[in-house]
C-alpha cells in the first residue's frame, strides 16, 4: 500500500474475525518500525507490552471493560510511558551521540558538539524532566515567569505538563505502529477505555509507569458494516496564515 491507501485502510475496528489469524512475529516487526517514530528530545520514554498469553489477555478483557474490540482481538499491545527512565534514557542518548560525533563529525567541530550534548543530557534534561511531588515543576514555572518578560520561553514545564509531553510522544509511536499494521493488511483499534490500575496489575508494572494506550490487533470481521467515516469538514479545521 502507499500512504493514502494505508490511511484509508486503517479504521478503529470494533469486531475482529476470530477465524482469521495474525502472525505474531509480523506484529512484532510493526512494533520495531514504530521505534522510528519521533519523541521529544529523542528520550523514548515509552515501552510496549505485546500480549499473546491467553491468561493475560483474559485479565485485560476485564480491565478493558469487556469491549468487543478487545474480547474479539487475537493480540493486544499496551503502550506505557516511563517517567522513571529519564536518567537511563539520557545516558543512552549521550553515549550514542558521543560515538556518533567521533565517527561522523569533522575533528575540529567534535569538541564543540560533545560539550553541547553533554550539557543537554546531563544538565538540561534532568532539570526539565525532574520530579519531586510537583515542587520541581513549580520551580521551573517560577523561573519561566521571571524570564518571560525578556524573551520567549517554554511555559509547559509543570510535572503535569511533562506527563502530557510523554503521552504525546507515545501516541506518535502508537500511530506509527497502527499504520505499519495497515500496510500488511492487519487491523487495529486504539483504546482509552480501561482501568489503568488493573492493567498495571496484570502486567506487573510499577506505580511510576503510566498506561498511555492499548491497541487491539486482528483482522476485521467483514460481516460487521463499518459505514463511512465521519470527519469534520476540512475548512473548519484548516487555517492558512
Amino acid at each position: 500500500m502507499d500512504l493514502k491507501e494505508m490511511l484509508a485502510h486503517r479504521r478503529a475496528i470494533r469486531v475482529y474475525d476470530k477465524t482469521k489469524h495474525i502472525d505474531t512475529e509480523r506484529v512484532a516487526d510493526c512494533l520495531r518500525l514504530a521505534q522510528l517514530a519521533p519523541t521529544s528530545s529523542n528520550m523514548q520514554l515509552w515501552e510496549c507490552y505485546h500480549i499473546t498469553d491467553t491468561k493475560t489477555l483474559e485479565a485485560l478483557h476485564r480491565a478493558c471493560l469487556q469491549q468487543t474490540s478487545v474480547t474479539t482481538a487475537q493480540e493486544l499491545v499496551v503502550f506505557v510511558v516511563r517517567p522513571d527512565y529519564v536518567k537511563r534514557r539520557a545516558t543512552a542518548n549521550l553515549t550514542f551521540q558521543e560515538q556518533n560525533i567521533r565517527e561522523h563529525f569533522p575533528k575540529e567541530k567534535q569538541e564543540k558538539y560533545l560539550k553541547q550534548w553533554d550539557m543537554y543530557y546531563k544538565k538540561a534534561i534532568p532539570f526539565l524532566y525532574g520530579r519531586f511531588f510537583g515542587l520541581l515543576g513549580l520551580l521551573r514555572k517560577g523561573l519561566t515567569q521571571i524570564a518571560s518578560p525578556f524573551r520567549p520561553v517554554p511555559r509547559q514545564l509543570s510535572e503535569a505538563d511533562g506527563d502530557v509531553i510523554l503521552h504525546k510522544s507515545c501516541a506518535l509511536v502508537a500511530e506509527t505502529f497502527m499504520l505499519a499494521m495497515s500496510e500488511i493488511g492487519y487491523d487495529t483499534c486504539p483504546l482509552e477505555g480501561f482501568d489503568s490500575w488493573r492493567v498495571k496489575r496484570a502486567l506487573h508494572l510499577p506505580f511510576s509507569a503510566q498506561i498511555s494506550m492499548i491497541v487491539s490487533c486482528g483482522i476485521r470481521e467483514e460481516a460487521t458494516e463499518l459505514g463511512e467515516r465521519f470527519r469534520i469538514p476540512f475548512e473548519e479545521q484548516y487555517f492558512r496564515i
